[in-house]
């Protein structure tokens, strides 16, 4: 395997450098990113309520007795001429209750166990599309870096000529304005990069350090979109995708609620037995009873309507989901081709041909065979072609990657 290390430019000068193949951040991301840190706690977090949900409600025991006993003049009278009431009750759930609300945590669990899956796909997607953002426009950045530095040679040479009247004014003028153009655009170049490794240091967690990376050239362009058929793509992205898993979960959820709606319903009983010293018609009465609400007026009759629609919303929430993620793939997939397509068509040869002429067509204007503005011309041309073929490649590998991200696996 072949790697390619693109050298520290100028914007990586006065920070630390993080050489790093896309094995090496994957391996640190799910280390270091926060954003997975604090999303696992929220895993825990919903086992956590899981555990709640099958807890039992704690029985309840009442005590009492009389503060001022005016026939004894005692307070708080026990014994004989005293009163104490004492009563212990527990409530039972009926219609289910435990059960689905247990069932109700444990699809939550499982949601926030999609959501952590999303997160990260999401977060690894941005990572290397980032990791190859940066590594092809550093190769544009160089190649400004060399026209730059050509040009700023060229450009001392003609203000001594300008001092001995050998060239024109305006042909100095003219170098000059194509050397400040140059260096307006590398400074926008520099800044896309700076904005991307900025993204890459808060996805990896490394502060203050400049991350350049190591990318095999030979595996990246040995990369074929024809490896799989469309529905091969599009029948992983049903089954893996994060987005359909998680609409598909919460239409299950929305079925658990409006069950579990409709046992809130059903009033719970207690069941309770007491004693009572003297405050009845015998003394020291025991006695034992149930409770029950009369559920006249409240039946949870809004929860219920409410739970009702939110399924109804979550079933077609769960169809548009299939769709746009069948849409994605599709897309993605026919981008892919064109960029690939367009890639494969290149002269192979042309780009290191164009460099050897670019070197000379330098060495040819400063012996003055040709003139200005076929100068001019030429790097301007060499320059575009350049920053084409870079951004080809960027919009051609992060294509592979969106067909990763919307297929929820690791095709390519």
């Amino acid at each position: 395997m072949v790697l390619v290390v693109l050298p520290c430019l100028l914007y990586a000068q006065n920070a630390d450098t993080l050489r790093i193949s896309q094995d090496s951040a994957d391996h640190i991301f799910l280390q270091n990113n926060l954003q997975l840190l604090a999303q696992r706690y929220n895993i825990d977090a919903q086992k956590a309520l899981e555990l709640q949900a099958k807890l039992y409600p704690n029985p309840n025991i009442q005590v009492s007795t009389a503060i001022y006993n005016q026939d004894a003049k005692k307070w708080f009278p026990i014994g004989n001429n005293g009163e104490i009431t004492a009563q212990l009750s527990q409530e039972i759930m009926l219609a289910g209750k435990r059960n689905k609300a247990v069932k109700l945590a444990q699809a939550n669990t499982s949601m926030s166990m999609l959501q952590f899956t999303e997160l990260l796909k999401t977060l690894k997607y941005t990572l290397h599309t980032d990791l190859y953002t940066v590594y092809y426009l550093s190769k544009a950045a160089a190649v400004y870096t060399d026209e730059i530095n050509s040009l700023q040679i060229l450009s001392k040479g003609f203000d001594t000529q300008l001092a001995q009247g050998n060239v024109s004014q305006k042909e100095a003028l003219r170098i000059k304005a194509q050397l400040y153009s140059l260096q307006s655009e590398y400074n926008d170049l520099i800044n896309q990069i700076n904005d991307a490794e900025s993204e890459l240091r808060l996805l990896l967690h490394v502060p203050q350090v400049f991350v350049l990376p190591l990318v095999d050239e030979h595996y990246v362009n040995d990369l074929s979109p024809d490896k799989y058929p469309l529905q091969t793509l599009i029948d992983s992205a049903l089954a893996n995708h994060p987005d359909i898993q998680m609409a598909k979960l919460n239409t299950q959820i929305g079925k658990l609620n409006y069950s579990y709606q409709k046992s809130l319903a059903v009033p719970d009983l207690s069941v309770f037995a007491g004693y009572d010293q003297q405050g009845s018609y015998v003394h020291n009465l025991s006695n034992i009873g149930v409770a029950i609400d009369l559920p006249f007026f409240n039946r949870n009759q809004g929860n219920i309507k409410s739970a009702q629609f939110q399924e109804k919303m979550a079933e077609i929430s769960e169809k548009d989901a299939t769709a746009t993620v069948q849409e994605n793939v599709y897309n993605e997939f026919v981008k892919l081709h064109t960029y690939d397509d367009l890639y494969r068509k290149r002269d192979k040869n042309f780009d290191g041909d164009f460099q050897k002429l670019q070197q000379a067509t330098f060495k040819n204007y400063q012996n003055r065979t040709i003139g200005l503005l076929d100068f001019l011309d030429f790097y301007d041309a060499y320059k575009n072609n350049m920053l084409q073929l870079n951004t080809l490649q960027i919009n051609r590998i992060t294509g592979f990657e969106a067909l990763n991200f919307y297929t929820g696996s690791q095709f390519f």
